[in-house]
């Protein structure tokens, strides 16, 4: 479990953001546990790839609440798996109507 001073020290927000904190602490305490580790690690995964994650503190948090969609190809669930049926809460999916995928 990550506190809301793991996830402040992670944004390390520049000097004139430093008015938002009560705010983001205030949204920090109102999200679930689930919430604000998906929101950390998303946050860690994209400073960790050089990825866009924005300067205010708070946009931060709001725009990083939901884990991008993971997808794997028809043959890589397969290869992984040895299964076409759903593990790990990966689903079939058929977006387009012409390849299968599964997502989670």
């Amino acid at each position: 479990m990550k506190t809301f001073n793991d996830i402040w020290q992670l944004l390390s927000p520049k000097v004139e953001y430093a008015n938002r904190r009560r705010a983001c602490y205030e949204l920090w305490c109102n999200l679930s546990e689930n919430q604000q580790d998906t929101i950390f690690e998303t946050i860690s995964e994209k400073m960790s790839k050089g990825k866009f994650v924005d300067y205010n503190p708070l946009f931060a948090l709001r725009n990083n609440c939901q884990r991008p969609l993971q997808t794997l190809s028809y043959a890589d669930y397969y290869a992984k798996y040895g299964t076409t049926e759903p593990r790990d809460g990966w689903q079939m999916a058929n977006p387009t109507g012409q390849k299968v995928i599964y997502v989670r």
